[in-house]
């Protein structure tokens, strides 16, 4: 466990990489034979155009104000996730007490974030499969310092994924990966907060 650096990533590439690993891992309805570069560049271009266009609204596709507040608003989430995650693991690391208000409020601040990245970057929750099947209670019955723990290594093992920390990677598996460890930073934070909540007095 360790303080990840808060470094400005291009998340304009980050959001256009994923959209387009997402479309590369799927199969490609009427494709005809042909240049596979140019149906790749195709498809980048049409990920684009559908990922700058979230949230079902009338104005253009390409509009460079919605677009750069999208961005913005995903370089904060990342941010304030990334500060969190040092304030806890500076705790943790000193062996320090962390205040019941200050565990609530963390973990309520990263779920909310980590929620609203799955929607930005599209990368919703994974289907269960037995291998990586972990309940809400198996989180729950966590005692809360290992909660913390769990949180801060998916949060870690996240923005270190080459998808998130090299922007422009294009690999399904690695994507896949990154789904799982976004969805588990939204369960661990989530667990971790009803638990710190049902303990105040």
């Amino acid at each position: 466990m360790h303080r990840v650096k808060t470094n400005v990533r291009p998340w304009g590439m980050l959001i256009v990489s994923i959209g387009c690993t997402i479309t590369f891992a799927m199969p490609i309805e009427g494709q005809t034979p042909g240049d596979p570069g140019k149906v790749q560049m195709q498809e980048m271009t049409r990920r684009e155009l559908q990922l700058n266009n979230l949230g079902g609204d009338k104005r253009p596709p390409n509009d460079p104000k919605r677009s750069q507040a999208m961005m913005d608003q995903v370089s904060e989430d990342f941010q304030r996730i990334l500060i969190l995650h040092n304030e806890i693991v500076r705790a943790l690391v000193a062996n320090r007490s962390l205040s019941s208000k200050f565990i609530s409020d963390a973990t309520g601040e990263i779920r909310k974030r980590a929620a609203r990245l799955q929607s930005s970057l599209k990368l919703q929750k994974p289907e269960r499969t037995t291998e990586n099947r972990v309940t809400g209670t198996d989180f729950e019955v966590m005692q809360t310092k290992d909660g913390l723990l769990l949180l801060c290594k998916q949060i870690e093992s996240f923005v270190r994924n080459p998808i998130i920390d090299k922007p422009g990677t294009v690999d399904a598996q690695q994507l896949g990966n990154a789904r799982k460890d976004l969805q588990s930073v939204v369960e661990i934070s989530e667990a971790t907060k009803k638990r710190v909540d049902k303990l105040k007095p």
